[in-house]
């Protein structure tokens, strides 16, 4: 059984403690946070134990890897402590809000073998591996464009919002990774615009966008746009598009359930979308954690590392610099 401690006890980190007590192969070594009501309560309901101190968690017998899901400016810091801890870890995106600090991490671990996964969830929903395996396999011929659209149920609240990172780092960054997971290319070239339709005072109060579309280039030419949006009244908008010279393959929506109506006057009237990213994504959640536990037993490196993560930031620091100066940025300037 492969013992691990989950860092952040919000609601990601919950999520995650549940699913790692219920794997048959993982164990609940215990949890962590800052604000010790919620490592508490979440110790008790899970029978598992609460550290002291992240120190705790790191310097512990007990602990085999650890799962970090506490605020982002935290990320780097706990991957480089888990590192020197010989302890594999899986953390949430991003890593950090900095591409310096990014790169900094990247050198105080540089030559390390061990295990560093990055929690781009999406990379495990069975329809978008679907999608990316039919790419690979060849089933839609040559690979000419991808379409991602993301959109949220609602805006976030404020607080959240000021300490974000702006959509690009914080929302867009998941599309990213899936851009680069589908288009299996290094991006070469960055077009990305910005509107405030949603909150227009609060996204100018923070030099944000809630509205955004970006276009992704490859060396080759191969082609990925991706949409997003704060606030869809439908519901959780999830849905990945892959054109090629011979077919298209599409991971569509998930509905509550996929019963439809048709009658008179209205035809494949359906039920509402699965509310928000842990239940349209919530077995995606669970094979995330069974490839966390899958690389560690076996001594492999996990499919999404760290790389994986320095490369989307990457990403999105483009688009920022591309809204910024009305064009497009070549990934290049970024290094």
């Amino acid at each position: 059984m492969l013992k691990i401690a989950v860092l952040g006890c919000g609601r990601i980190g919950r999520m995650h403690a549940e699913n790692i007590a219920r794997h048959p192969r993982a164990e609940l070594a215990g949890v962590y946070d800052v604000f010790e009501p919620a490592a508490a309560e979440l110790a008790e309901k899970l029978g598992a134990n609460r550290f002291a101190s992240a120190e705790a968690v790191f310097a512990s017998d007990a602990v085999d890897a650890v799962l970090i899901a506490t605020s982002t400016p935290t990320h780097s810091d706990f991957i480089e402590q888990a590192v020197a801890a010989r302890k594999p870890v899986l953390c949430e995106k991003p890593i950090d809000l900095s591409l310096a600090r990014v790169e900094a991490c990247a050198k105080a671990i540089a030559g390390t073998d061990v295990p560093i996964m990055l929690g781009f969830v999406r990379r495990f929903d069975a329809g978008h591996r679907a999608l990316r395996d039919a790419v690979r396999a060849g089933r839609i011929g040559t690979l000419h464009q991808v379409a991602i659209t993301s959109r949220d149920p609602d805006l976030a609240p404020e607080s959240y919002i000021a300490e974000s990172g702006g959509i690009f780092r914080d929302m867009t960054i998941h599309d990213f990774d899936m851009a680069r997971f589908v288009l299996d290319e290094d991006i070469t070239e960055v077009t990305a615009m910005g509107s405030r339709f949603v909150a227009p005072e609060m996204m100018a109060k923070y030099d944000d966008y809630d509205t955004i579309t970006v276009t992704l280039k490859t060396a080759s030419g191969k082609q990925a746009v991706i949409t997003n949006s704060r606030r869809a009244v439908y519901g959780y908008d999830q849905r990945v598009e892959a054109f090629g010279d011979a077919g298209m393959a599409l991971s569509d929506n998930c509905r509550l359930n996929n019963m439809q109506l048709s009658a008179a006057d209205y035809t494949g009237q359906g039920a509402a979308l699965q509310n928000f990213f842990i239940d349209r994504y919530d077995a995606a959640f669970a094979a995330e954690i069974d490839a966390f536990v899958d690389a560690v037993e076996n001594g492999q490196r996990p499919e999404v590392g760290f790389e994986d993560g320095r490369q989307a930031l990457l990403l999105a620091e483009a688009a920022v610099l591309s809204v910024a100066e009305g064009r497009t940025v070549h990934t290049s300037e970024l290094g």
